[in-house]
């Protein structure tokens, strides 16, 4: 039997249209344009020490001519992602039969903030691990020796669960038997397995 189930958070428990999409259909940016924004961004935004976010973004949108304050900028991205409320039935059952259950997310601070004002986070998960307190991202297989070390767990004993395949590759290379997401049934199948 296992002991711990690890997943992703985004794409797993939130769901959510693609910012890049949206930022295309409501402001007219394409979306190659805002990814590449996007991409370089979050690659500092997740780390210990990032500047506040915002301060990343504002220029840019200034340069798109996009009139958002940083209220309303985190409103747009954060509020449009929905909660499978199947995943975090499922966790909290997994819980209640003694498995450990964590979450490893490249995030920063601010989402991450935003998500821990939600009750379903600490009631779905022993401890939810963020890049920018851990300074480790995904696909670093330190991201996932972090979970490991620190709850005294072996690889064998554990599963992974994201949605992105680099992520899956990453955590079998440690060891850990893990499934790319693709939809809340598969995945408790994947885990009913093991028990």
């Amino acid at each position: 039997m296992i002991k711990a189930a690890i997943f992703d958070l985004n794409g797993i428990f939130l769901q959510s249209p693609k910012l890049s999409l949206r930022f295309e259909k409501d402001f007219g940016v394409p979306a190659d344009v805002f990814v590449q924004k996007l991409s370089k961004i979050m690659e500092s935004a997740r780390k210990p020490g990032a500047r506040p976010t915002f301060s990343y973004w504002g220029p840019v949108l200034s340069e798109w001519k996009i009139n958002l304050s940083e209220k309303e900028f985190w409103d747009y991205w954060f509020k449009a992602e929905t909660v499978s409320e199947k995943m975090v039935a499922f966790a909290k059952s997994l819980r209640e039969k003694g498995i450990k259950v964590f979450i490893l997310s490249n995030n920063f601070k601010e989402r991450a903030m935003y998500y821990r004002t939600f009750p379903w986070l600490s009631e779905s998960a022993d401890k939810a691990y963020f890049s920018w307190e851990t300074g480790k991202m995904k696909p670093d297989p330190e991201a996932w020796k972090i979970v490991l070390t620190e709850n005294a767990l072996e690889a064998k004993d554990c599963l992974y669960f994201d949605d992105q395949e680099k992520n899956v590759k990453a955590a079998e290379s440690l060891g850990i038997e893990a499934y790319r997401f693709t939809n809340e049934a598969a995945l408790e199948k994947a885990i009913q397995a093991h028990f």
